[in-house]
């Protein structure tokens, strides 16, 4: 009996020990379960804020792209441009030299015109009329050889005016080509001082487009570093709730066994204890003794009777 008593107590002792370390493991597997899920939902952060940082890098770099296309078509027409201003610089030079070959050729012509310096249309007028009178008229050889020398004088006036006139003419026009060249060799200078300018501003635009998306490449790539970090945490963590929750599910079906056990020795122990009474009761019955009601209930029970 007092055998029976010391393992019952050793039993309940054993019993109290494993379920205290069992509610100390089901305590530490929740907190693992509540460091995985919070690692989890820190996963799924920065998955997302990845994600976002990614899609910002693709939109910079395909701004960058049509910043640099743009750069390349401005640049064909910087060069464009330079060929037809280099083209109309060409010409301005030519026409110059030409302009100042004209110009040496031909005589100055005075500012104000000579006293009796005429027109050509009245020159040729007074060639008429004396070459008329020379051909229509009876006229003594000193009149004659005079209209002679007046009549060769006027052709070589009307000469040189006609040609200082043709001249006059080639030079106006040669120089209003001179000055629409000028006008155009400008024009594309112009032409390539902005495409230059607007070539520039589209390159620093390219450069500044793919130094944010490097900056924000590299802030994905701690993200997703981070992502890597908190999904191996997370995975460990689990592991570990796992393991946990294995242990407390051995410990319940320990816990069960002992119940068990106690059960069955508390239920050997009543047994016993019956049996015990029962035989006493029956050996006062055997001896003659008056039983109660209850006595012979308990030996019903017990199968003496």
């Amino acid at each position: 009996m007092e055998e029976f008593v010391e393992e019952e107590q050793q039993s309940s002792e054993d019993l109290e020990a494993l379920e205290q370390k069992r509610s100390i493991m089901n305590n530490d597997a929740e907190r693992h379960r509540r460091l995985r899920d919070d690692l989890n939902k820190q996963t799924k952060e920065w998955v997302a804020k990845r994600d976002a940082l990614n899609t910002q890098v693709r939109t910079l770099v395909d701004d960058a792209s049509k910043q640099r296309e743009n750069r390349d078509q401005l640049n064909v027409k910087v060069r464009e441009s330079k060929d037809l201003r280099d083209e109309w610089n060409k010409k301005v030079g030519d026409l110059n030299d030409k302009v100042s070959a004209l110009k040496k050729d031909k005589e100055p012509v005075p500012e104000k015109k000579a006293e009796g310096d005429l027109p050509i249309k009245q020159l040729k007028k007074q060639l008429r009329e004396l070459e008329f009178k020379q051909q229509t008229s009876s006229l003594g050889k000193d009149k004659e050889n005079e209209i002679v020398k007046q009549i060769s004088l006027l052709a070589r006036q009307i000469e040189e005016k006609e040609r200082a006139s043709e001249q006059g003419v080639e030079i106006k026009e040669l120089v209003h080509q001179l000055r629409e060249a000028k006008s155009q060799a400008e024009v594309h200078h112009r032409a390539v001082a902005e495409y230059a300018k607007a070539a520039q501003q589209a390159h620093d635009d390219m450069i500044a487009l793919y130094e944010q998306a490097d900056k924000l490449r590299k802030e994905a790539d701690a993200a997703q570093e981070k992502f890597v970090e908190c999904k191996t945490q997370a995975d460990e963590e689990h592991k570990k709730h796992i393991e946990q929750i294995e242990s407390v599910h051995k410990m319940d079906k320990d816990v069960t066994s002992i119940k068990s056990k106690k059960a069955k020795d508390r239920k050997k122990k009543v047994d016993n204890e019956f049996k015990k009474e029962a035989e006493d009761i029956f050996e006062r019955f055997k001896a003659g003794e008056k039983l109660s009601t209850e006595d012979l209930m308990s030996l019903q029970k017990s199968g003496y009777l």
